[in-house]
C-alpha cells in the first residue's frame, strides 16, 4: 500500500493573514491544498491519503474535499504542537489500520508544497522501494555556509555538493513509526521533517532531484511566485507557449 501523508496543520503565521490559514488560501476558486491534493488523488499508485489539518478547520477541510471530488482522503486528523508530532498524529491513524506496514510506504508531503507532479511521485515510490528511504532535493543556487551563536561562519560548503531538502520525503511506515515512538519516548518533538529524524536515528537518506519551483509558500512571495507559475503552466496548456 502507498499512503501520501499530508501536512497542513499550521497556522501560517509569516503568511500574515488575518482570516484564514495559508492552505485555505484560494487560487483560481480552489485552495492551495487542493491543488496540492490533486497530484495524489491523479497519481495511480497512491492507495489513499492522510491529511493533518490545523485545530479548528477540520470541517471547512471535509468540505472542500468532497466538492471537490478528492475520493482518496481517508483520515483526517487534528495537528500536534510542533511539525514532529503533527507527522506523528497522521503516521499513527494510517498505523493503527494498517495490515503489512513493513510493506507500506508513506509519502509525507506539505500541504502548502503545491507545485509537484507525476514524475516527482513516481520517482520517490520508485527510490524508496530500492533503496529504503527517498528524500526530495533540489541543487543549492546560491553558498551554503554553517555558523555558530555568535555568527562567526565556522564552515563553508562544496556547492557542487550542497543540496536543499525538501517534499516528498518517503519512507516504509513501519520504520518511520519505530523512529517516532523512539523519539517520544527519549523526549524529542523538535524534529523540523522526517528525514532530520530519520538520519537522527542513523537511517541512511537517499535522494530525488526535483524542481527548484518546488516551492512550500509559507510568505506572501512564495504564494505570488506560485501563482506566477501555475498561470504560466495554465497558459503553456492552451496556447502553445
Amino acid at each position: 500500500m502507498i499512503t501520501a501523508v499530508i501536512l497542513a496543520g499550521g497556522t501560517g503565521v509569516r503568511m500574515n493573514s488575518k482570516t484564514k490559514p495559508k492552505q485555505f488560501l484560494s487560487l483560481h476558486g480552489r485552495p492551495i491544498i487542493i491543488h496540492t491534493l490533486e497530484h495524489f488523488q491523479r497519481h495511480p499508485l497512491v492507495d489513499n491519503i492522510a491529511i493533518v489539518c490545523v485545530s479548528g478547520w477540520e470541517e471547512e477541510l471535509k468540505q472542500e474535499i468532497s466538492k471537490n471530488l478528492i475520493t482518496k482522503v481517508k483520515w483526517v486528523v487534528s495537528g500536534g504542537d510542533t511539525v514532529q508530532l503533527s507527522t506523528y498524529n497522521a503516521l499513527k491513524a494510517v498505523y493503527e489500520e494498517c495490515e503489512s506496514p513493513e510493506d507500506t510506504i508513506a509519502i509525507v508531503h506539505d500541504g502548502v508544497r503545491p507545485l509537484i507532479d507525476q514524475k516527482l511521485i513516481t520517482d520517490n515510490i520508485n527510490m524508496v522501494k530500492s533503496h529504503g528511504s527517498s528524500i526530495t532535493v533540489s541543487y543549492a543556487t546560491e553558498t551554503i555556509c554553517a555558523a555558530d551563536d555568535q555568527g562567526m561562519i565556522t564552515k563553508v560548503e562544496d556547492r557542487n555538493k550542497a543540496r536543499i531538502g525538501k517534499a516528498p520525503q518517503c519512507f516504509y511506515l513501519d520504520e518511520l513509526m519505530e523512529a517516532h515512538l523512539k523519539a517520544q519516548r527519549e523526549g524529542i518533538n523538535w524534529m523540523i521533517d522526517s528525514s532530520s529524524l530519520m538520519n537522527y536515528y542513523g537511517k541512511e537518506l537517499y535522494t530525488v532531484l526535483g524542481s527548484t519551483y518546488n516551492v512550500k509558500i509559507t510568505s506572501p512571495a512564495d504564494y505570488f511566485i506560485f501563482r506566477a507559475l501555475f498561470e504560466a503552466e495554465e497558459n503553456s496548456q492552451i496556447f502553445g507557449l
